[in-house]
């Protein structure tokens, strides 16, 4: 497989971003010590925007041209409130194991998204591929016991999650061509604020009682802030916009299988043999669908 050195760095950047995202549940896990579920969603922009602000001034950022501002407002919506917002309500209707059956299909609806969007040239070996990687996902959920906790509710608000969620990727990757992607986020959680805040300050007045203090709890939040909600978009956005958002997404696919890789060494959760096998499937697929792009370009 030949890739050009900007696709090349385009997939570097994507799995760094995707590192950053698979520290997420088990740092909203530590997060849940000290806090609301819902707390966890909201207040994460507001953490983010801390480090937002003065970056935006730091480097005198113009303000965003208007023809941006429903892009913008799109990824807002998807990443920084409809995604951890019916998040949150699927995880308490259900497990996490659960919910992860569901998620493992982004990848899937992101490269949909993109192919409708910009009508990329796709071949057949490509869904073949991520097809693959998706159900793999799947089973590998189900072996860390997703199959149980099934509720309709809770699947239909990880459905609308991931719809949202893999929108949004999209749309970001199409704003990283117009403006960096520490920009595209920086913008993102500043809008998200109206709607943050209030939401943040009102949960924590009626919850904040019964959840005491614990230095997990602490640093979990802020590692979803700075990280999930923020750097990892830097390089996420990038990597899209580089690799091209129907190929660079399926480097997703790898997030569960390195959160497996933070559960067990930050929680101590068992990793079965099964687990790792599958993993290699997912690794497997994973470089099947990248490889399908360079053909592509070859035939066109």
């Amino acid at each position: 497989m030949r890739l050009t050195r900007l696709e090349t760095s385009g997939l570097a950047f994507a799995f760094l971003g995707v590192f950053f995202f698979s520290l997420s549940l088990p740092m909203t896990k530590w997060a849940l010590e000290s806090f609301d579920p819902f707390f966890t969603a909201t207040f994460r922009p507001v953490i983010a925007s801390a480090i937002a602000i003065p970056f935006l001034i730091l480097f005198r950022v113009p303000r965003i041209p208007r023809q941006y501002f429903r892009s913008i407002i799109y990824v807002t919506l998807g990443t920084g409130i409809i995604w951890p917002v019916f998040i949150a309500l699927a995880l308490a209707r259900t497990t996490s194991a659960h919910v992860a059956v569901i998620a493992a299909i982004m990848p899937l609806v992101t490269a949909i998204f993109s192919v409708m969007k910009n009508d990329t040239a796709v071949s057949l070996q490509f869904w073949f591929a991520s097809s693959c990687g998706t159900i793999l996902l799947i089973l590998f959920a189900i072996s860390r016991g997703g199959g149980t906790g099934r509720d309709l509710q809770a699947d239909l608000f990880t459905v609308i999650a991931v719809i949202a969620s893999a929108y949004c990727y999209v749309e970001g990757a199409e704003l990283s061509k117009a403006m960096p992607g520490w920009q595209v986020i920086s913008w993102v959680v500043i809008f998200a604020l109206p709607v943050c805040i209030p939401a943040s300050v009102f949960i924590w007045l009626h919850t904040h009682n019964a959840h005491p203090l614990t230095f997990h709890g602490v640093a979990g939040m802020t590692m979803i802030g700075v990280f999930s909600m923020y750097i990892g978009f830097f390089a996420w956005f990038r990597g899209l916009r580089d690799a091209g958002t129907t190929h660079g997404s399926q480097v997703q696919q790898l997030q569960a299988i390195m959160t497996l890789g933070w559960a067990a060494l930050i929680l101590h959760e068992k990793v079965t043999a099964v687990m790792v096998l599958i993993a290699l499937g997912v690794v497997a697929s994973v470089l099947w669908a990248l490889s399908t792009r360079q053909r592509v370009l070859e035939r066109s």
